[in-house]
């Protein structure tokens, strides 16, 4: 189906949210149309995606450590392998912290204890994260934070 979309005359391209890199995202990354942009949208994916090819990302993790994950992009455009694939392997932690609950309340919540934003209010049916989401994530973001890269 992404083929056929990609194929369809004024789409420039996709978010892929496909919550996995399976088979049919590696066909589609092999097979897509010239100038057709991927752009890589499950933050615990982005790594592997964009060694596929992928073009960027539109990353909500991004907002917690925005230098590392345009660090990410940099590295694998630049064919920077064995780099990109360790802060790959370094920012996967800290995505899966904050989805562990519904997008994007821990990030929101991560956010205001970070102060950057004025609140970690979330708008219903969410609810605000919990303390424990918001402290694991908070953890997983200090080695990431601290690198150089």
């Amino acid at each position: 189906m992404m083929r056929q979309v990609a194929a369809m005359p004024g789409i420039a391209g996709v978010k892929h949210s496909a919550g996995s890199v399976d088979a049919d995202t590696i066909a589609m990354m092999a097979q897509r149309p010239h100038g057709f942009s991927v752009l890589g949208g499950d933050c615990l994916y982005l790594s592997p995606l964009l060694a596929l090819g992928a073009d960027g990302a539109i990353s909500a993790s991004a907002h917690i450590c925005t230098r590392q994950y345009a660090r990410l992009i940099d590295l694998w455009r630049d064919d920077r392998a064995t780099e990109a694939r360790q802060l790959g392997h370094q920012l996967a932690p800290l995505s899966r912290a904050l989805f562990a609950e519904p997008n994007p309340a821990v990030i929101k919540s991560v956010l205001y204890r970070l102060g950057e934003i004025p609140s970690p209010a979330v708008r219903l049916p969410l609810l605000p994260a919990g303390l424990e989401s918001t402290e694991a994530a908070l953890r997983a973001r200090e080695p990431v934070a601290a690198s150089t890269g």
